[in-house]
């Protein structure tokens, strides 16, 4: 059976295909070693099962990995939302961390707040291994056009 050569419409097209075909769609994702497990309109979870490599000096799960999930959930349910065409940025990220994590496995939820045609919301939580909140964001992201020449 030939493959369709038709590119899909939207980002959630493009995601979802990816994640059929296993193939890696975070760079980021690959590194700290965590995946997508639900993708549908306006959100994203994904999990992590927290590993010795990804603790702080003091032996918790560093803070910047925590906000790499939360920005990987915030910022793939803004994608779900968007044409194939375009692309976004962050402009601004916000995290508050609630409890330390040691180990275990983590969740992440991204959710849009308001999908907006140039300039969207949304926001994270993150649930550990005893299903309690552990941390909470909020992003807002631009939206544009992807340049021609990329």
């Amino acid at each position: 059976m030939k493959k369709s050569s038709r590119k899909p419409a939207t980002k959630l097209d493009q995601i979802r295909a990816r994640l059929r075909e296993s193939a890696p769609l975070l760079p980021i994702a690959e590194h700290l070693g965590f995946h997508i497990t639900a993708v549908k309109p306006g959100r994203v979870t994904i999990e992590l099962d927290v590993r010795p490599h990804h603790a702080n000096a003091i032996g918790t799960l560093h803070g910047g990995v925590l906000c790499d999930i939360a920005d990987a959930a915030m910022a793939l349910s803004h994608a779900t939302n968007i044409a194939a065409d375009e692309t976004f940025t962050t402009l601004e990220l916000k995290i508050n961390f609630l409890k330390p994590v040691w180990k275990g496995k983590l969740r992440a939820e991204g959710k849009v707040i308001h999908p907006g045609r140039q300039v969207a919301t949304s926001e994270g939580r993150l649930y550990g291994p005893d299903g309690k909140l552990y941390a909470h964001g909020t992003t807002t992201c631009v939206i544009f056009q992807i340049p021609v020449h990329q």
